[in-house]
């Protein structure tokens, strides 16, 4: 990966500058000479931020914080935010009120931006009951107080059904 080229202090080739100083505020179109004395006085490097500009813009500033700032810049445009999967799961035979508990821990996951996978688990004799299974996994996606994208259909697994949702940003409340 590149990096562009800072130029600083005597590396400024151009005769007349716009400089800002350390707090923010703008001096004006100075001569290069002039932007490199004030600079010396108050400790600091004068630094070309916009180089493509008619006059180029620099900036008095310490070199080393203008570099850790630029790096902490590029570490946070770095990181989008990871959307995980999160779980719900529950039985044939679970509750209405057990059921809205669960449906109240998916609706938290959901309004924090997260996938929430539902699972419904089958035992034993329970296993052929695919179709009321399916029926109350549905009645679940129903029951959510919020509009949901399914992403991934009720699929069968060895131990029951599971589905997965995800916010739908795109449907008004």
């Amino acid at each position: 990966m590149f990096k562009k080229r800072i130029n600083l202090n005597h590396q400024i080739k151009s005769s007349q500058v716009r400089v800002i100083d350390e707090n923010g505020e703008q001096l004006g179109i100075l001569p290069l000479t002039d932007a490199l004395r004030l600079s010396r006085e108050k400790g600091l490097d004068l630094i070309e931020i916009a180089p493509q500009a008619k006059p180029p813009v620099c900036k008095i500033i310490d070199y080393g914080k203008y570099l850790y700032e630029q790096k902490r810049k590029e570490k946070k445009k770095e990181k989008p935010k990871q959307i995980e999967v999160k779980g719900v799961r529950f039985g044939l035979n679970t509750g209405d009120n057990d059921l809205l508990t669960i449906i109240k821990k998916a609706e938290k996951f959901l309004d924090k931006g997260d996938r929430v996978k539902i699972e419904i688990m089958l035992r034993g004799r329970e296993k052929k009951f695919a179709n009321v299974a399916r029926e109350k996994i549905e009645k679940f996606i129903g029951l959510i107080g919020q509009p949901v994208k399914i992403d991934s259909e009720a699929k069968r697994t060895p131990r029951g059904f599971q589905m997965i949702v995800s916010q739908d940003n795109n449907s008004k409340k």
